[in-house]
């Protein structure tokens, strides 16, 4: 196990990381290391999207990707919705829906969804969007509310 010096951008800030193990998951190199404690754990397997980050604008589940992968790129979490213009807009609406409820899965559910909306464009249609998010889950809002932040995201696209 290596733990040489590592350096990638976060938030858009330069974020060396020294000492770090070849075996860390980024999700634990974000909320332990960095503090970035808006990057939930859910599950530890993949299936619930609580982790969700971009890399180099690209959805990404965190705690399947070890932080060595992403040495040299760059990293959005929830706490950079200020550096992010798409990712700001997708906050409010989420505010403005309604769909934060308990919040846990929120910060997944925004980063998912910003994620598609670089990949796909701003313009894709809100039903495509939706399936997109398949693989994020809610225990506490029935999803009516995320749909309806979707939409109103997609209606107001800057």
């Amino acid at each position: 196990m290596s733990s040489a010096r590592f350096e990638f951008r976060v938030n858009g800030r330069p974020t060396p990381v020294p000492e770090l193990p070849d075996d860390e998951r980024l999700l634990d190199t974000l909320r332990w290391r960095l503090g970035l404690k808006g990057t939930k754990e859910g599950c530890r397997t993949g299936d619930c999207g609580a982790c969700t980050v971009l890399v180099d604008g690209r959805s990404t589940l965190s705690c399947l990707t070890l932080a060595r992968e992403v040495e040299g790129t760059s990293v959005t979490t929830i706490e950079g919705a200020g550096t992010d213009a798409d990712l700001a807009h997708i906050v409010s609406a989420f505010d403005r829906a309604g769909a934060l409820q308990c919040g846990y899965c929120t910060p997944g559910f925004v980063m998912a969804l910003t994620g598609l909306v670089k990949e796909r464009g701003r313009s894709a249609p809100v039903a495509e969007l939706l399936d997109g998010l398949q693989g994020n889950l809610c225990r506490c809002t029935g999803y009516a509310s995320i749909a309806r932040a979707v939409a109103l995201a997609r209606s107001e696209a800057p």
